[in-house]
């Protein structure tokens, strides 16, 4: 028998671990999940929807895992049940992850299968039913590169629609219709219609934006955000209020959904300090830094300086930022300095340039050099599609992911961004 009216909550993107190099702002990430959770409690949600990257890699320190899984083992226990697909970064195929694990314990419910099928093959989408609210749940688990396209449009969902009762289908893939303007030129993903239509809500996870929007058919198209963030672009969003940070509440009334976003990052915490540099020796730089560092920070503070602009002298290392990180004092919870946009002085007799301007002027040769025997190179498609692959091929190998899946993901986003099929190259 369908409830009426119940009340469940969805998340995403907390990858648990993540700033590897800043213990204090990762215990700020985490604290941030688990708040989110005793929300959930809090609220009466009946069942916890978790759509992709819980964790930031497949096999996080398991000192970070813990509290997280006391704190859903506590869910359960209460009687709540917590449903997860997983995400780009917490799924690495043919190896067991941290999800793995904790579905076996009977933490999690698995929602969607995670068989790797061959490009175009046609599958039967799977589901579960929440007994005490008869509500149904679906979902397709994310995929590295956007290699779950695919999945989507050979999904046959008829039987998943078919039945009575709310029906939630979760999904860790950018929506195109939905993406920010700043995003679109960058990302590929999927379109609202590539979803199974019909459904009551849409539970996305993938881009660390908060959007709401319609599914086809009308249902509910949520995305809530990322729980923290793993960027200083993500903190910048969450401080401005552009995104959200925490927990999305879903009351269903009569069938229909209304979201409610509860922020549980600590956003206090958090100093963002722009400085520009520009025009400023190396002394007058380090004296304005650590005058601005000790206007903005405090006990227990999370610092997130971007240093921008080019000197009149000097380098990067003649700045001594980890002396100038001292000099605050020791009560700052964290220092996380960005310097992708900080330009040393010229040498005597050299033009300046950014790293981006001398990767543009080597590109632009390369190109000239060899679009003759390989046409696929040429105009700005052809710079984009050298940019994305030298980016894709000079991604780290992840945690726990074995050398033959690093391997095999490296040349399968060569070949999507070349274009080439696999039987190309048989």
């Amino acid at each position: 028998m369908a409830a009426d009216r119940f009340v469940f909550a969805h998340l995403a993107d907390a990858h648990v671990g993540a700033w590897p190099r800043d213990p204090a702002v990762r215990a700020a990430l985490r604290e941030s999940l688990l708040r989110a959770l005793a929300v959930v409690e809090e609220r009466g949600a009946e069942f916890l929807l978790i759509s992709g990257d819980l964790f930031h890699t497949p096999v996080p320190d398991p000192a970070e895992v813990a509290p997280v899984a006391a704190a859903l083992r506590r869910l359960i226990d209460r009687g709540r049940r917590i449903y997860v697909i997983y995400g780009s970064h917490d799924y690495v195929a043919h190896r067991t992850s941290w999800l793995d694990v904790l579905a076996e314990t009977g933490v999690f419910l698995k929602v969607a299968p995670e068989a790797v099928r061959t490009e175009g093959t046609r599958w039967t989408l799977p589901f579960l039913v929440d007994e005490p609210t008869g509500a149904r749940v679906a979902g397709i688990s994310g995929r590295s590169h956007g290699l779950d396209r695919e999945y989507f449009r050979a999904v046959d969902s008829e039987a998943f629609r078919a039945g009575t009762g709310f029906k939630v289908f979760q999904f860790h893939a950018a929506v195109e219709d939905y993406l920010p303007p700043n995003l679109r030129e960058h990302i590929r993903g999927i379109r609202v219609d590539d979803l199974p239509a019909g459904c009551d809500y849409y539970a996305g996870g993938h881009i660390h934006c908060t959007y709401e929007g319609t599914g086809p058919g009308g249902g509910l198209l949520v995305n809530p955000g990322a729980v923290f963030g793993t960027s200083r672009t993500d903190l910048e969003n969450g401080q401005a209020g552009r995104t959200h940070q925490g927990v999305v509440l879903v009351t269903v009334e009569g069938g229909r959904p209304r979201a409610e976003f509860v922020d549980t990052a600590p956003r206090d915490a958090v100093r963002l300090v722009d400085v520009d540099v520009t025009g400023k020796s190396v002394d007058e730089a380090r004296t304005e830094l650590e005058d601005r560092l000790t206007r903005e920070a405090g006990p227990g503070t999370l610092v997130f300086p971007r240093v921008h602009g080019e000197l009149t002298d000097g380098s990067l290392a003649s700045l001594a930022l980890t002396e100038v990180g001292r000099t605050v004092g020791k009560e700052v919870g964290a220092i996380h300095w960005d310097v992708r946009d900080l330009v040393s002085a010229p040498a005597e007799g050299a033009p300046s340039a950014s790293e981006s301007d001398i990767e543009g002027e080597e590109l632009a040769a390369l190109l000239g050099a060899t679009r003759p025997e390989a046409p696929w190179l040429a105009g700005d498609d052809g710079e984009r599609r050298v940019r994305e692959l030298l980016r894709e091929l000079g991604l780290p190998k992840g945690e726990g992911e074995s050398r033959q899946d690093y391997s095999n993901a490296r040349i399968s986003a060569a070949r999507r961004l070349l274009g080439v099929r696999d039987d190309a190259l048989a």
